[in-house]
C-alpha cells in the first residue's frame, strides 16, 4: 500500500514577508469572517507564531475602532 501524503502549506505572512499590524486593517480582514469572527489557523493557512499574532493585532484594531467586533445584524 502507498500512501499519499500531502505537501505542507506555506505560512502567507512568512513567504510573501508581511509585517501584521492593527494600522492595516484591510490586511486583518482577509483573516476574518463576514461575521467579524477570526478564522482558524486551518482555514487562516498561518503558522502557530502568525496565528498568535494576527489575533493580536485584530484585538488591537478592535478596541481601536478600526475592525469592528461583530457585524450589522438588521
Amino acid at each position: 500500500m502507498f500512501r499519499i501524503f500531502q505537501q505542507k502549506r506555506k505560512c502567507n505572512v512568512c513567504e510573501r514577508k508581511l509585517v501584521l499590524s492593527y494600522k492595516k486593517p484591510e490586511l486583518l480582514k482577509a483573516y476574518m469572517n463576514r461575521h467579524g469572527k477570526i478564522l482558524s489557523q486551518k482555514a487562516t493557512a498561518l503558522c502557530a507564531r502568525h496565528q498568535r499574532a494576527m489575533t493580536q493585532e485584530v484585538g488591537r484594531a478592535r478596541k481601536m475602532a478600526l475592525l469592528p467586533y461583530t457585524s450589522d445584524h438588521k
